[in-house]
């Protein structure tokens, strides 16, 4: 069997450059030599938190872990780091655009444009929405930078939308130095925008790249002191139904992070307030700020936290108990955004996996790719978990040779 580099791989060779032995490592990290070396063959999966412990304590970042971005076949054929050298260009030159040959549209049909790339951002649709992120950037920034008066500030606020997209286009395709340069341009379009609850929301995707970083007390003080300074904005605490959905975005960022420290009750803690506020919002899922917010989203981060903290049987559990009707298992309504709606498949497939499901395992895998293709090709996770489905089996069907070939695995 021949494929691209595995974690597993890039763990030892990364080991090896800091002249660490397996026991070295797995000492720094709290695991036993023997499940390194479990990791490093392949024959173990790596949960996120356990890779950012390895990636910290070998003085690197998850990149080089988790092997991104990712340069083969599956990229060539979609495209998806074509427009990237643009971005970059652009989002350097963020106060100087490129001159225009006419004028920009109107505020009202770049804002529809807008909308348009904000569900396909929440869709996971990266290959189309890529191409469309630079001309209305440029035409944006120019209204913005030229505009006056409410024109001005609604243009700040649709351009730090646009900025959104960009950084989740990057963030998933890998490009972390492109991810976080387009988080400083979200906390600039959204500050001049002048809305508070815009300025919160770019807290709150800065405080997510630092939980991916392992910057966990920074994120957490980040989270507390933005909670702090929405409490401050509403008075009374009368939140607005916009107010709640952000405020609920924050309770769920900061359940991941205690799941991500192995703090049970805190996570718990975190997921019980964020039903309070679904409660007080009307229990409806919603997309305000586009953070998707609400009873299915909860349940999603609750099955991820408790996933993240190793305790897979339970979480697996949980979405039997979750069930309609008996003997079945719990998944998100079809009207959930795909983005969230498949990192959920991808995560149990990781979690049936490693109870022995295989068959379970790649079913979710499949339905992930059904509901999102562009975000399951490209997510480390399901390489991994595509890689050990092949290792585990001596005569893989043609549906899972031909799954792995799809999303970038090889096998002679």
């Amino acid at each position: 069997m021949s494929e691209n580099l595995t974690l597993g791989d890039r763990l030892r060779v990364a080991r090896r450059t800091r002249k660490l032995s397996a026991a070295q490592l797995a000492q720094k990290v709290a695991i036993s030599p023997s499940y390194l070396q479990k990791l490093e063959s392949g024959a173990r999966k790596a949960s996120p938190s356990l890779i950012l412990a390895l990636a910290k304590a070998l003085h690197f970042g998850p990149e080089v872990l988790t092997g991104q971005p990712y340069y083969g076949e599956p990229e060539a054929d979609d495209g998806v780091h074509a427009v990237i050298p643009e971005l970059r260009r652009l989002l350097l030159c963020y106060d100087t655009p490129d001159e225009l040959d006419i004028s920009p549209r109107p505020l009202p049909v770049l804002a529809s444009e807008v909308d348009q790339i904000s569900a396909l951002r929440r869709d996971a649709r990266y290959v189309p929405m890529g191409p469309l992120l630079p001309a209305i950037i440029t035409e944006l920034t120019h209204v913005a930078l030229d505009g006056r008066n409410g024109d001005r500030n609604k243009a700040f606020w649709h351009l730090a939308r646009a900025y959104r997209a960009v950084n989740s286009l990057a963030h998933k395709m890998g490009h972390h130095d492109l991810s976080n340069t387009a988080l400083e341009r979200v906390r600039w379009a959204a500050k001049q925008s002048g809305d508070p609850l815009m300025q919160v929301t770019s807290g709150y995707l800065v405080a997510g790249a630092m939980l991916r970083q392992g910057a966990y007390s920074s994120a957490r003080r980040k989270l507390l002191a933005l909670r702090s300074e929405l409490e401050r904005l509403q008075p009374e605490h009368s939140f607005t139904d916009d107010a709640l959905a952000v405020d609920g975005a924050l309770l769920l960022k900061l359940a991941v992070l205690e799941a991500r420290e192995n703090y049970q009750d805190r996570a718990s803690a975190y997921l019980r307030e964020a039903e309070d506020v679904a409660r007080m919002a009307g229990n409806r899922d919603s997309l305000a700020y586009e953070t998707s917010f609400g009873p299915t989203n909860i349940r999603i981060h609750e099955v991820h936290s408790m996933i993240d903290m190793g305790d897979t049987e339970q979480a697996l559990a949980r979405l039997t108990e979750w069930a309609p009707a008996s003997g079945g298992e719990w998944a998100p309504p079809a009207a959930t955004v795909g983005e969230r709606s498949s990192h959920h498949f991808i995560d149990v497939a990781s979690a049936k996996l490693a109870v022995g499901n295989r068959s379970g395992a790649f079913d979710d895998l499949r339905r992930a790719r059904k509901i999102a293709p562009n975000h399951t090709r490209f997510h480390p996770s399901v390489r991994e978990t595509t890689v050990a489905l092949l290792r585990m089996d001596t005569h893989p069907s043609n549906e899972l040779s031909a799954f792995g070939s799809w999303v970038g695995i090889t096998r002679n």
